[in-house]
């Protein structure tokens, strides 16, 4: 399992306007998804989940929307602080029980 770490390729992000780029060349090229993504040196799973969810932003398709995820994701940290915050406090108030007995 090392060995095959070891050839991963690096994580590479791409900026929103290119990633629409892309699909819309899937879309109008009359090429397949794996063409594409061969002819730009993309994976061809990257290509096909950003026209998957570029279908989900346009309603033809069911799931999140992008900015439903981003919304998630957003709550999903807060909710991680909010958290914390609130087991710091159940902490200190402990602390400052035990200090005035």
């Amino acid at each position: 399992m090392v060995a095959r770490e070891q050839h991963r390729r690096p994580r590479r992000s791409f900026p929103s306007e290119y990633k629409v780029e892309v699909v819309e060349l899937c879309r109008t090229s009359g090429r397949s998804i794996a063409a594409v993504a061969r002819a730009l040196a993309l994976s061809e799973t990257a290509v096909r989940r950003w026209v998957s969810q570029a279908e989900v932003d346009a309603g033809r398709r069911d799931g999140l929307t992008t900015a439903e995820r981003e919304e998630l994701a957003r709550l999903r940290k807060e909710v991680r602080v909010l958290r914390e915050e609130r087991d710091i406090l159940k902490r200190a108030t402990a602390f400052f029980a035990r200090e005035t007995r």
